[in-house]
């Protein structure tokens, strides 16, 4: 988070100041905007808020003749609340750079807000490929994982192990249909092929009806396409009786942000 911090303070020191140098006591201000309520406010949300802020004090900003503010948002995994927040932040609070923004699909609002109006976009909770493909910007840096890395390092290795058949469960917002679309180029150039999908609403955690369809469809692997949170994993203990009798029942596993779990 320190490195983190020191990437959006020059960044957006870049950003406002890049034609005229720099006076003492400059102020750069960062939101963090996150999930401090919902699904992913484990992982993220309030931890992510003191980890900015323990950087920005490790920092040490005024040695080096500036002032940090950290600010925090709450988007509910909600792109228009995300880019309510983010409209505010750049036109009125003069926030600088946005850092965290778990929930891919209000990444992508952040992301296209930032670049309209030349800010800084660190985004590290988020994973959607996209961010540094089809919608990749000069303004937005993707730290950490992305879902084209969980599909070529995880995904890659089961279906180049005897993982041929798959049927995704897949959390349906953006985060969910781009793990699912990176994971499924990956098994077919592999000569592996997708079976069957189906898409849970992203609070879901009742997943019995799901593991009845892909138990049917007699593929392999059960890929859940979705981010491992305590909700989810407890469903999945719950459910994978279901789908363990017989010996025809597939493996289930969770290509998450986390990691390769099996259910």
């Amino acid at each position: 988070m320190k490195a983190l911090l020191g990437l959006a303070v020059i960044a957006a020191g870049t950003a406002v100041a890049a034609t005229q140098a720099r006076a003492a006591d400059v102020a750069i201000k960062i939101g963090v905007l996150t999930d401090l309520s919902g699904i992913y406010a484990a992982p993220t949300g309030p931890g992510s808020v003191f980890a900015a802020r323990q950087a920005a004090a490790d920092f040490v900003a005024s040695r080096k003749g500036l002032k940090v503010e950290v600010v925090a948002g709450d988007h509910q995994n909600k792109p228009d609340i995300g880019a309510g927040i983010t409209n505010r932040w750049t036109d009125a609070d003069k926030v600088d750079a946005i850092v965290d923004v778990p929930t891919s699909s209000v990444a992508f609002v952040v992301n296209d807000i930032v670049k309209s109006k030349n800010k800084v976009f660190l985004a590290s909770g988020a994973a959607a490929s996209d961010l540094t493909g089809a919608r990749c910007t000069p303004n937005t840096v993707h730290w950490t994982y992305d879902t084209w890395a969980l599909a070529n390092g995880t995904g890659k290795a089961i279906a180049t192990t005897g993982g041929d058949s798959w049927f995704f469960i897949t959390a349906d917002y953006a985060f969910g249909h781009a793990l699912e679309r990176d994971t499924a180029a990956v098994v077919e150039a592999n000569k592996g092929k997708v079976v069957g999908r189906v898409r849970h609403p992203l609070a879901s955690n009742d997943f019995s009806s799901f593991l009845l369809q892909a138990q049917a469809s007699k593929a392999k692997i059960v890929a859940l396409a979705n981010v491992a949170t305590p909700s989810t994993r407890s469903s999945r203990r719950r459910n994978s009786a279901s789908s363990a009798a017989g010996r025809s029942s597939p493996a289930c596993w969770s290509i998450s942000a986390t990691s390769m779990r099996s259910a």
